[in-house]
């Protein structure tokens, strides 16, 4: 607008074209609106390239999360043009996978479920007592959590992965005869011999599923627990004679829980022990049957298991 008035005014005017200073001018006005127009130019675009930067973050914080294990993550969606269709299409894939994750997690816990029922029901032990073990490893692991030397192990994923596996951990009692397993009375030492192959037993089993089902993290975890929970800290438990932390921590956490909830259910070789003779038998074997840390993390949650116990009492 500017050029075209002093143009008009140089029609008007054409003296001023012959002597220069009209030139000068439209020069000086196109200069001018160089500056301002480039100024514009250059703001749009480093604003849209601040856009761009910021939708490719989100882009890439999102595909992180996903390598993570997080499906619950989402792209915003900032623009109905070609960067916000690609949001678009990401979130429907991130959705997807979601659900193909849940799909996946739940035929896990039926499978969990199902194999805890059958060795459930071929042994004198109640489902009570896979809720509670299962409940007691979770205590002992979130707050061994807190210690520096478990916090890479012990992260909010792998405890719910040890969570989950906890039930199947005598999976293997199904491979033991009746005439030993049901007994109702102290075994002779062959038979405690076969009761002894439990622990391989299930670890077969799982690594038969994890042959066929790929490896996963919840089938290590599994596997690890089904066949060393009978293991003690001074070497002296079973299958494999494993000392101290040479056993896997799923194991040592189990082996603790296993025993406290032998110890306070009735059986029909023993009365039920009330809570604070179970834990002194479990104080007395510290650094031997048990780990001494998960010992100490018992003490710092023993009125969870408490609560616990009460919580999933056996059916009278």
């Amino acid at each position: 607008m500017v050029a075209l008035k002093d143009i008009y005014w140089l029609e008007n005017h054409p003296t001023h074209l012959l002597d220069g200073s009209g030139k000068i001018s439209i020069l000086k006005e196109f200069i001018f609106l160089s500056l301002v127009l480039g100024g514009y130019v250059t703001a749009i675009l480093v604003l849209w390239s601040r856009v761009i930067k910021e939708i490719l973050a989100h882009q890439e914080h999102s595909l992180q999360a996903v390598t993570e294990g997080n499906l619950q993550v989402r792209v915003p969606i900032y623009s109905n043009d070609e960067l916000g269709n690609v949001a678009m299409l990401t979130n429907q894939m991130l959705d997807s996978l979601e659900t193909t994750q849940n799909e996946v997690k739940t035929t896990r816990d039926v499978a969990i479920v199902s194999l805890s029922a059958l060795a459930e029901s071929r042994d004198n032990e109640t489902g009570a007592h896979i809720l509670r073990t299962q409940e007691y490893v979770k205590a002992l692991a979130e707050h061994m959590a807190q210690y520096q030397k478990h916090k890479a192990l012990l992260t909010p994923n792998y405890i719910e992965l040890l969570y989950k596996s906890a039930p199947l951990h005598d999976v293997g009692k199904v491979g033991i005869p009746d005439s030993v397993l049901l007994k109702p009375g102290k075994l002779t030492d062959d038979e405690f011999a076969i009761m002894k192959d439990h622990p391989h037993i299930g670890a077969q089993a799982l690594a038969i599923a994890e042959k066929h089902l790929g490896t996963s993290s919840f089938l290590a975890i599994a596997k690890e627990i089904a066949l060393t929970h009978h293991e003690k800290w001074n070497g002296t438990g079973y299958p494999a004679q494993l000392q101290g932390e040479n056993i896997p921590l799923s194991g040592r956490l189990m082996a603790l829980a296993d025993v406290y909830d032998a110890l306070i259910s009735a059986r029909v070789y023993k009365p039920a022990f009330s809570h604070e003779k179970a834990k002194s038998i479990i104080v007395e074997g510290s650094g031997n049957h048990f780990d001494p840390e998960v010992v100490d993390a018992f003490l710092a949650v023993e009125e969870k298991f408490i609560t616990i116990a009460a919580h999933f009492k056996d059916s009278e």
